[in-house]
């Protein structure tokens, strides 16, 4: 049987399912700024990966086929068919992959600070045989600092440490089986698939997955797909949470 995810689901219980899935290294806690609004008019159901948070940690390495497969396990066991998608980076993979690969199952798509391909692989490559040295925790602070830009981080020192903490809690095993399911992530010949209308959002000062090329060739490769850039890092969705509600909210209408 596969692994089901942890959840947490708000809002109302006849409202619209939107699931959101959420960066390598986070839990389902980064969608908090974005919560209040969003739960006003759906049914927000936010999950940790496989092999982060609260969620199960098999053993890997895993695929965006295995992640994307316990996302479906999960919203089976939730009696939810049809979902609206919200994923930022690993959690946007994801989305994209459910999207070209299981069309029936998503409504309307947002891609978040996400990637359908890193051409250079060397970077998780490095990442996993850092993780597989030493654990997770020690490169927490070096991973976080691409999340949020340097002005906005200085003011907000609180967020900044508890997102260390994410990173630094999540299971070296699950992290590292993530990672490895990046690393032969290449989903471009895929996306004339997606069929969902799709909102592509990119922050402008993402080191990890900037606008050019990560958000235009998913925008470009997506038919149909809308492009929205947002100051911010990596986790521009939170650091621009009331623009990324907006968004959101006109998206999936």
């Amino acid at each position: 049987m596969t692994d089901l995810l942890h959840t947490r689901t708000d809002g109302p219980e006849d409202g619209p399912v939107l699931v959101m899935l959420g960066s390598l290294g986070s839990t389902l806690a980064m969608w908090e700024p974005n919560l209040p609004a969003l739960a006003e008019r759906f049914r927000v159901v936010r999950m940790d990966h496989l092999g982060h948070g609260a969620s199960p940690v098999p053993p890997g390495p895993y695929t965006m086929k295995t992640l994307a497969e316990a996302v479906l396990a999960t919203l089976d066991a939730l009696g939810v068919d049809r979902v609206h998608w919200c994923g930022l980076s690993l959690g946007g993979m994801v989305g994209m992959y459910l999207g070209s690969e299981h069309p029936d199952r998503i409504a309307r798509l947002a891609l978040c600070c996400t990637s359908a391909a890193f051409p250079d692989r060397s970077i998780w490559r490095q990442r996993i045989e850092a993780v597989e040295a030493d654990g997770t925790a020690p490169l927490a602070p070096g991973i976080v600092e691409k999340w949020y830009t340097p002005d906005w981080a200085e003011l907000h020192p609180d967020v900044v440490e508890r997102a260390v903490g994410w990173v630094s809690d999540s299971p070296d095993a699950g992290y590292k089986a993530c990672c490895e399911a990046i690393e032969v992530w290449d989903h471009r010949d895929r996306l004339g698939a997606v069929a969902a209308p799709t909102l592509v959002i990119a922050g402008d000062e993402d080191r990890s997955t900037p606008v050019e090329p990560h958000a235009r060739t998913i925008a470009e490769g997506i038919p149909g797909a809308r492009l929205e850039v947002l100051h911010g890092g990596h986790l521009a969705t939170m650091q621009s949470a009331e623009e990324t509600n907006r968004l959101l909210l006109e998206h999936l209408a």
